[in-house]
C-alpha cells in the first residue's frame, strides 16, 4: 500500500471514531422523545455526514486495497474514541485503553504485511 492509502485508511478510522463522538452526543443532548430531537439534532445531522464521508472514504479505498488488508485498519477504532471521548467529553482514560490499543496496533501491523 502507498503512504497515500495508508494515510486515507487512518483518516477513515478517524472520521469513524469521531461520528461516534458526536452520536455520544446527540444522544446526550435529546431530552423528549418526538422525532423531532431527531430530525433537528445538530450532533446528529453532524455524525450523520461525518460517516457518509467515511463510507465514500472506504468505497474509494476499497477499489485499490484488498479488504483483507484493509478492513484490520478499522480496529483503531477501538483506540480512537476512547481518546476522543476523553478529549471532548472528559470520558476517563484508562491504562487498559493503552495496553489495548498496543495489541491492537501490533495486529493491525502483522495483518497488514504484505
Amino acid at each position: 500500500m502507498s503512504r497515500t492509502q495508508y494515510a486515507l485508511l487512518v483518516l477513515t478510522v478517524a472520521s469513524l471514531a469521531a461520528g461516534q463522538v458526536l452520536f455520544k452526543l446527540a444522544a446526550v443532548s435529546m431530552q423528549g422523545r418526538g422525532w423531532q430531537q431527531w430530525v433537528f439534532n445538530p450532533h446528529l445531522v453532524v455524525a450523520l455526514a461525518v460517516y457518509a464521508a467515511a463510507t465514500v472514504m472506504w468505497i474509494a479505498l476499497l477499489r485499490q486495497v484488498p479488504l483483507a488488508v484493509a478492513y484490520p485498519f478499522v480496529a483503531l477504532a477501538f483506540f480512537f474514541v476512547p481518546v476522543l471521548a476523553h478529549f471532548t467529553l472528559g470520558e476517563p482514560l484508562r491504562w487498559q485503553t493503552f495496553a489495548g490499543a498496543a495489541i491492537i496496533f501490533a495486529g493491525v501491523w502483522v495483518s497488514s504485511l504484505e
